[in-house]
């Protein structure tokens, strides 16, 4: 995944109108794992009593508010005003990727855009948010899903060294592979199952989400070395490369854990690293 580094220059943009304040400070955790949102701002109408939530934030996390004012009824300049300011500073400040705060669809053409001329973009938002503009974004995060608790971001891409008589696995190119375009529209369905039961999304919910089974078996599939195990930091930079995914919208901390709760994968912890089988694959064996 691109611009890991720590100095990696972010800008985050917030449509205020549409966006909780009190998921700032855990939005720029997510920020702070990738780069520096050395770029904040926040639009909105500053006149209108909503955004008062977000007055109360903005001095003590640096963010700059723009005043846009409603120019029309029923139309939300803020949007535009956002799209502006992110190409503006796309050819100028070139920053290494953007944090979009909203749950507004109408980002989609932007966020396409922006990866398009390189940048990555890691968008924030509730759980309302199209599919379109969830899957367009490098990663998309459910708001809800935040501050839950303080565990760090895991899709087991830190790879350790091999484990001892596994293949190095095979390259991940296959055009046309449907899951690298899964929509992913599955998530919805496993947040709210997760909500509703308070924890992680269970098995059988998991299972009937054929969007996530595909993209799990065909990271799996396409990580594999010649015995048929994946390793576990191969499977998480596969995923990463087609779908905007975090194992935290299906209620789990890790990939891993989220792989094992489907109870497809054979899962194999004796080695330096922890390595993943399709289950299919050790039957036809």
């Amino acid at each position: 995944m691109a611009h890991t580094e720590r100095d990696a220059r972010i800008a985050l943009l917030i449509d205020a109108d549409n966006s909780p304040a009190n998921k700032i400070d855990v939005i720029l955790a997510e920020l702070a794992k990738f780069g520096v949102a050395n770029i904040r701002r926040a639009y909105g109408n500053w006149k209108k009593q909503e955004l008062k939530g977000w007055e109360t934030v903005l001095h003590e996390y640096a963010i700059r508010p723009i005043q846009q004012f409603d120019i029309s009824k029923g139309k939300n300049a803020t949007d535009m005003c956002i799209v502006i300011d992110a190409l503006e500073l796309l050819y100028t400040d070139r920053p290494a990727a953007f944090g979009i705060v909203s749950s507004d669809g109408d980002f989609t053409p932007l966020v396409m855009h922006l990866r398009a001329k390189g940048a990555e973009v890691y968008g924030f938002g509730a759980k309302k948010t199209p599919a379109p503009f969830v899957n367009a974004c490098s990663r998309f995060l459910f708001l809800e899903n935040l501050g839950r608790d303080e565990a760090p971001l895991d899709l087991d891409l830190d790879e350790a060294k091999p484990a001892k008589g596994r293949g190095r696995g095979k390259a991940a190119d296959k055009s046309g592979d449907k899951a690298g375009q899964a929509a992913d529209k599955g998530a919805d369905k496993a947040a709210d199952a997760a909500e509703r039961n308070g924890g992680p999304t269970p098995t059988n919910v998991l299972k009937q989400d054929a969007k996530l089974v595909n993209l799990l078996r065909h990271a799996v599939e396409n990580a594999a070395g010649d015995d048929g195990w994946s390793r576990l930091g191969a499977v998480g930079k596969q995923i990463a490369n087609q779908a905007s995914f975090d194992p935290r919208n299906y209620g789990y901390k890790k990939l891993g854990d989220l792989i094992e709760a489907t109870q497809l994968f054979d899962i194999d912890r004796s080695g330096a690293q922890v390595a993943v089988r399709d289950k299919r694959v050790a039957r036809r064996g």
